[in-house]
C-alpha cells in the first residue's frame, strides 16, 4: 500500500512496502505526472522548439511536449482506475502539437517510453508525427516557444553539444535519428 508523504503541485513523495525475498522493506520515491515528447519529422528535417524555460533560467531548444494530466490529483485518479496511461499520453501528445507547434497531426505513432529511474517516477511518452497540417500556435498564458525546423545532422550536434538540454530527448533523438527505432 502506498502512501504519499509530501505533495506539491508538481511532485510527490511517495513510501511504499515492498517483499523482498520475504521481508518488508519500506522504499521511498518521488513521483511526478507522465509526460509526452513530439518527433515531428518532415523529410530530412526535424521540428523543434525554442522555448524559454524558467525553471534553467533560460531558452533551450527542445521537443515540443507537455504533460499527460495537469495535476497530481487527476494522475493518481488514473492510477487507481487502471486506465491506459499510454493511450492518454496519445491524446495528450496531439494536444501539445496543437498548442504549442500549431499543427493538426493526421499519423502519429508511439515510438519509446523513457523510465526517469527507479527512485523517480517520471515516464515520458514519444511520439512519431509523419503527417499533419499547419495551423496556428495556442499558447498558453506565458509561454514563450518558437518552432524551428533543422536539419536531421544539425539535431545531432544539437543533441552532443547540449543545446537540446532535455538530455532524455536528447538520447531518444539521436536513438531516432541513427535507426535504432
Amino acid at each position: 500500500m502506498e502512501k504519499i508523504t509530501h505533495k506539491g503541485k508538481i511532485i510527490e513523495v511517495v513510501q511504499k512496502d515492498v517483499d523482498q525475498n520475504g521481508k518488508i522493506k519500506n522504499l521511498e520515491f518521488a513521483r511526478r505526472s507522465p509526460g509526452v515528447r513530439l518527433i515531428i519529422s518532415q523529410g530530412d528535417e526535424i521540428l523543434l522548439t525554442k522555448e524559454f524555460r524558467h525553471e534553467t533560467g533560460g531558452y533551450d531548444y527542445r521537443l515540443p511536449g507537455g504533460k499527460v494530466y495537469d495535476s497530481l490529483d487527476e494522475y493518481n485518479a488514473a492510477l487507481g482506475s487502471y486506465v491506459d496511461i499510454s493511450e492518454a499520453a496519445k491524446k495528450a501528445a496531439i494536444k501539445e502539437a496543437s498548442e504549442e507547434v500549431g499543427i493538426d497531426v493526421k499519423d502519429i505513432s508511439f515510438l519509446h517510453r523513457s523510465i526517469c529511474g527507479a527512485t523517480v517516477v517520471w515516464d515520458l511518452f514519444y511520439f512519431l508525427v509523419k503527417d499533419f497540417l499547419k495551423t496556428s500556435q495556442h499558447l498558453e498564458e506565458g509561454e514563450d516557444i518558437q518552432v524551428q525546423t533543422f536539419s536531421k545532422e544539425e539535431v545531432k550536434k544539437m543533441c552532443l553539444d547540449g543545446r537540446i538540454g532535455e538530455e532524455r530527448s536528447a538520447l531518444v533523438l539521436l536513438r531516432y535519428l541513427n535507426g535504432g527505432f
